[in-house]
């Protein structure tokens, strides 16, 4: 591994370039951002060496992370102009629409559909870490549509990153990410925006907000930038999980409202088994 090139240089595309200059000495990582001012952040911090719009002949992986409804232009774009050694892999939240934008592209094989299951509510480049992607998650979609030997560029890095590879088609990815992701980020930005429209009436609420309230509305922190995109391009999914997510709220409000103390003993003890499944997972 010589050279890599990152498009997009946030919270992900930051920590892969920190991660992988830990584990490989003499590593180039040059790249681009559409913030100027997240280029001379990415310069100061180290995070890449120099910026340059494409990459090199000689670039063995070029990482795309920018918001989701960017990433089809993008891919094209360096698809069009990468050497024939070079692979392109993306860390999209999305999937399905951008592997149907490719799959009859001549240089199809030289990309790798991938998504990491890291982040945190902080952006830009100032909040990338060198150990965000350590032990997480990174599914990978349409595996047999890359070439053999240009995946295994794509393998090394993930090795050193310590990430567990999981394979999953791009539809059933884009549908459980609605609900196990994108529902939670909706729920907490709802749930802020319910409190700070109380807050207008009474300035006082947030004295009382524990713990709970912190780390249910945490989320709402998050980039705008990045997930009104993602929530247009699995709009389909995402519709669909909200319909659930708003019967069942309906249905338990209902519960609370007749004063069924039972049912709602009955139903909360039902979800907590939600934790068995929890347990098993980390």
């Amino acid at each position: 591994m010589k050279k890599i090139h990152i498009i997009g240089l946030g919270l992900l595309g930051g920590s892969f370039a920190l991660g992988a200059k830990k584990k490989f000495t003499d590593l180039i990582i040059t790249g681009n951002d559409i913030d100027p001012q997240n280029q001379k952040d990415a310069l100061t911090l180290d995070i890449i060496s120099e910026v340059k719009e494409t990459p090199d002949e000689d670039t063995d992986l070029v990482i795309l992370a920018t918001p989701a409804n960017t990433l089809g232009d993008i891919l094209i774009k360096t698809l069009d102009v990468v050497g024939p050694n070079t692979l392109i892999f993306d860390v999209g939240s999305t999937k399905f629409k951008l592997t149907k934008l490719v799959e009859n592209h001549p240089k199809r094989a030289q990309y790798l559909a991938a998504h990491p299951i890291a982040g945190t509510e902080y952006s830009g480049p100032k909040a990338a870490f060198g150990d965000l992607l350590d032990r997480k998650v990174m599914i990978i979609c349409e595996l047999e549509k890359t070439d053999l030997h240009l995946k295994e560029k794509a393998y090394e890095l993930f090795e050193a990153l310590n990430l567990k590879l999981r394979f999953m088609d791009p539809e059933e990815h884009d549908r459980h990410l609605a609900f196990v992701s994108h529902l939670s980020h909706i729920s907490s930005f709802m749930l802020g925006e319910t409190v700070l429209q109380k807050m207008a009436d009474e300035k006082n609420i947030f004295d009382m907000a524990g713990s709970g309230f912190a780390s249910t509305v945490r989320l709402a922190k998050s980039s705008p930038a990045m997930w009104a995109p993602i929530l247009s391009e699995n709009k389909d999914n995402i519709l669909n999980a909200l319909d659930g997510y708003i019967a069942n709220l309906s249905s338990f409000r209902e519960k609370i409202a007749e004063g069924d103390v039972d049912g709602l003993y009955q139903e909360m003890s039902d979800i907590n088994k939600i934790r068995d499944i929890l347990d098993l997972g980390d």
